[in-house]
This record gives structure tokens, C-alpha cells and sequence, in this order.
């Protein structure tokens, strides 16, 4: 085996069987898929705690449109504010006081209690009032049948988007879907960039502070350590990358069958609710095809190759000016000076993805996707939205162009610096660095 091919293994070993990967690895997945599934199992939840409300409304007109639920009762009173807030009887929990006719007077109604109130009993209240004052308010017009016309003008339209294919074929697709895609698969290689590049930086550090790195440069030359660590590094982060997707698939299917019973016992219980509830239930079904249908629209093997391209390049470049930067430096302190163009650089390609979304074709979007410092992440934004190939390759090929010159740069920064110890270098001595032989 090549030197730099045991650089290599050493690295991909030494870090995928530290405690720290491991649970990072199996915990993220875990984390991810709570953070969907736990709200909305704790949204079924209902507390056994029925909490009594008092209504006291002086106009008399609006305390019996309250019903009791689950979580409330309502109790009519005509006793006074200031009688309940001398009470002692601690087991109410608010009161609803409304002192005036509510289409005059808007702010004639508050809820009082001890505690904060919740926005489930504000919502409820508002929702009930609201709907009352809306009828009030109708009736001084004296339309016939005002509330009809207006319920049957309400239209909730939704412009279909189709895409097209070659052959002339026909699919739905989605530009939410498109957007979280892009959105999704950005992100996900601005964090790697960051995560695994500062590894890099700090395992140079590391060993150059410990003084291992004179022990290895005297079997190997500091271009192939620097290339071995960049690469085994490389892969820990395609493995985890890997076995993250793989896991929180798996979590996700899990997670969704034993809350809702999977999806296909989702829609064949809308199926079976179609015959009693009409077209409710056909409108979900309608609405389960169209997502799939969207989903179909998208080629997902072009954009996770194109993921992977631009990963492994984008890592490249990146990796190989971080292990510039953990050579040239003895200290993490001593590192802010170099990392801050590296970091205002990612964010702002970030920020030219995310806006990018607006118009994919843009001089924004298409400048940004070519420059290799920004492409892996504003181009990630593109892809779904079915960008011509040319500009694809293009940009590859600038990224891997910039990428294999800036990693025989940063080699020549890494030869001098991996060496040289008490001294604090500036950008101008890093550039002196690259003339020597």
C-alpha cells in the first residue's frame, strides 16, 4: 500500500472509532426525526384537567355562543369582576369579562386570570366572537342572504405546476418541493464543508503541536500527509453522510407507521371514510396522489450524483486552505485571522443560494453556481429546477480545476509551515512560502 494510501487509513480508522462519531452518527438521525414526530405526537396528547372559564357578560349576547370541550368549561355568571378577583376559589382559571356590544366597542371584552393564558383558550375565544361579530356586522347591511353570497364567492385557487417532458409526457410538479429539496441538499454540504474542514484544520494543529509530524515527515512527504489526511477525512464524512441518510430513512418510515399506521393505512382509511364523508375524503386522496406525483417529477439519482460531485469538490477546495491555515498556525487563537474570509465567503454563498431560489436563472444564480468557491453550494439550490447540463459541467469542471490547484498551493504552504514553530505568519509570508522549492 502507498504512503499516502496508510495516511489515509489511518485517518478514516483513528476517527470512525471514536466514541464521538459513533454517537453523533446514531444520535443526529434520532434528533432530526424527534424534532418532527415528537410535536406532533405531543399535539395528540390532551391533558385530563378540565379548566373552568366564567363568562360574565353584562349585554347578554354573546355568553351562551360558548360551548364546553374537552379542555374548558364555560360557566355563566352575573357576578362582577372585582367579586371574582376578591374570590378565593382557586379552581377557576380565567374570566371572560365583556361589558359593552362588542361591534361598538371592540375592546369591551378581556380575559383575566392569574396565570398566562394559553393561546388554545385566546384562539377559541376569538374564534367565537369573531364569528359573531362577522354575522352582526353582515346583518347591518341588509343584503338577503349576505352570508351565503359571500361563502360561495370564497375561492381557494392554487395554480397547478406541469412539467414536461421529452417525449411529451406530462407530470405535476411542486416549487415548495423544489425549494425544500434545494434548501435540504445545501445545507447539507455547507455543514460538512464547515465541520469537516475545520477537522482538518485541527488535526494539523493537533499534530503539529504535539511534535508528531516531525516524526512522520521524515517517512513521508508533507504533500501526501497533507493529501492522506484531506482524503481519509474525506471519507469519514461521505460514511457518515451515508449512514445518516440511511438511518433517518429508516426512522422516518418507522416513526410515521407507529403514529399514523403508514401511509398506505392512511389512505386506504380515507378510501374507506369516502363513501360517508363525500368529497373531504376525496380531496385528501387527490391531494396524497399529487404529492407523489410531484415527487415523481424530480430526478433524484442526477441531483444525489451532482451532491456527491460537488461535495467531494467543494470539500476539496476548502479542506486543502484549512490544512493551510492548521499548518501556518500554533494556536486555535491564531487561527481567527485566517478563518474569517473563509467564513464570511461560505455565508455569503449561502445566502446567494437561498436567494437564488427566487429566480434559478438569474445573473445571481448563475455567476454564483460557476465560481468554485460558491458553486457547490448555490448550485445544489439549482438543481431542481432542471438547469441545462452545460452549466453543470461547467461548473464541475472549474470547481475540480480550482480544487487540484489550490490543493498543490496549499501543499507548498504545508511543506513550510507544518515545520516552523513559535512564529505567528501573515498572508504576505503564506505567499513567500509558495516561491520556495
Amino acid at each position: 500500500m502507498s504512503k499516502i494510501g496508510l495516511v489515509i487509513k489511518r485517518e478514516y480508522l483513528r476517527r470512525v472509532s471514536k466514541k464521538s462519531f459513533i454517537l453523533l452518527t446514531f444520535l443526529t438521525p434520532i434528533l432530526m426525526v424527534a424534532l418532527i414526530f415528537v410535536p406532533l405526537w405531543l399535539a395528540t396528547l390532551k391533558g385530563d384537567e378540565v379548566k373552568q372559564v366564567v363568562i360574565s357578560d353584562t349585554t347578554g349576547k354573546y355568553a351562551q355562543l360558548f360551548e364546553n370541550t374537552e379542555q374548558y368549561h364555560f360557566i355563566h355568571s352575573d357576578k362582577s369582576l372585582e367579586e371574582y378577583r376578591n374570590s378565593k376559589n382557586k379552581e377557576l382559571f380565567a374570566i371572560l369579562n365583556i361589558t359593552d356590544d362588542l361591534l361598538k366597542n371592540p375592546k369591551a371584552a378581556a380575559i383575566y386570570s392569574e396565570k398566562q393564558i394559553p393561546s388554545e383558550l385566546s384562539d377559541l375565544v376569538n374564534k367565537v366572537l369573531g364569528k359573531q361579530l362577522e354575522v352582526e356586522k353582515m346583518a347591518t347591511f341588509n343584503i338577503p342572504n349576505l352570508a351565503e353570497i359571500i361563502r360561495e364567492s370564497r375561492v381557494d385557487f392554487n395554480i397547478q405546476t406541469i412539467k414536461w417532458s421529452k417525449d411529451g409526457s406530462e407530470t405535476i410538479s411542486s416549487v415548495q418541493i423544489a425549494y425544500a429539496i434545494g434548501f435540504i441538499f445545501t445545507m447539507l454540504i455547507f455543514m460538512f464543508i464547515m465541520m469537516y474542514g475545520a477537522m482538518v484544520m485541527n488535526g494539523v494543529m493537533e499534530e503539529k503541536t504535539n511534535r508528531i509530524v516531525e516524526v512522520m515527515v521524515s517517512s513521508i512527504k508533507p504533500f501526501d500527509l497533507m493529501m492522506g489526511k484531506v482524503i481519509g477525512i474525506g471519507l469519514v464524512g461521505l460514511t457518515q453522510l451515508f449512514l445518516w441518510g440511511i438511518l433517518t430513512a429508516v426512522l422516518f418510515f418507522a416513526g410515521q407507521f407507529l403514529l399514523g399506521g403508514g401511509l398506505q393505512a392512511a389512505l386506504q382509511e380515507s378510501q374507506n371514510m369516502q363513501a360517508n364523508m363525500g368529497t373531504s375524503a376525496t380531496v385528501e386522496i387527490d391531494s396524497a396522489k399529487q404529492l407523489f406525483s410531484a415527487l415523481e417529477s424530480f430526478n433524484f439519482k442526477e441531483i444525489l450524483l451532482f451532491f456527491i460531485i460537488f461535495f467531494i469538490g467543494g470539500y476539496l477546495l476548502y479542506a486543502s486552505i484549512f490544512a493551510a491555515i492548521g499548518s501556518a498556525v500554533d494556536s486555535e487563537e491564531d487561527t481567527q485571522q485566517f478563518m474569517a474570509p473563509i467564513s464570511i465567503l461560505l455565508v455569503f454563498a449561502l445566502y446567494a443560494g437561498i436567494y437564488s431560489m427566487e429566480n434559478p436563472d438569474g445573473p445571481l444564480a448563475f455567476w454564483c453556481s460557476l465560481i468554485p468557491f460558491t458553486s457547490p453550494i448555490v448550485m445544489m439550490m439549482r438543481l431542481p429546477y432542471d438547469i441545462p447540463l452545460w452549466q453543470i459541467l461547467l461548473s464541475v469542471t472549474l470547481l475540480y480545476a480550482t480544487s487540484i490547484g489550490f490543493v498543490r498551493f496549499s501543499g507548498k504552504i504545508y511543506r513550510v509551515g507544518i515545520l516552523m514553530y513559535g512564529k505567528k505568519p501573515n498572508f504576505k509570508e503564506m505567499l513567500k512560502w509558495l516561491k520556495y522549492k
